[in-house]
């Protein structure tokens, strides 16, 4: 589904990473953000039995959890990121690039939470290993 614009690679930030076959606009729709609809109860079940970290908020009685799409779990955090999450006006959840996309680079959003920052491994960190700049 995603084979022309989107690649899973070796990444800098983090394991694998999602990057760009080809070049984006700010503001460009890159692909719709798809997989299973749970509700809340069931997203704290998986975040905490399952250890499950592939999941988007979409409000806040619906999560997407997207652990079995091969591409968009991949898409790693970074406080310098270059797409953005937003519902559009039919509802679904979509992932947009919020600057200019290079072919070859990667895909990264913010997480939007602060337990991240233990762990960031991004050049521009916000708060690295849970210290403020």
């Amino acid at each position: 589904m995603y084979k022309n614009f989107l690649k899973v690679d070796k990444s800098l930030v983090h394991g694998k990473g999602l990057f760009a076959n080809t070049s984006f606009k700010e503001g460009d729709i890159i692909v719709q953000i798809t997989g299973e609809v749970i509700d809340s109860e069931e997203c704290e079940r998986r975040e905490d039995e399952e250890n499950n970290v592939y999941i988007f908020y979409k409000n806040d009685n619906e999560f997407i959890d997207v652990s079995n799409n091969s591409y968009l779990k991949y898409i790693n955090h970074s406080c310098d990121y270059n797409c953005d999450v937003d519902e559009d006006d039919n509802g679904n959840l979509i992932l947009y690039a919020a600057s200019s996309i290079e072919t070859g680079d990667e895909l990264t959003i913010h997480y939007g939470y602060e337990d991240i920052y233990e762990y960031c491994a991004c050049v521009s960190c916000e708060n690295k290993k849970g210290e403020a700049k």
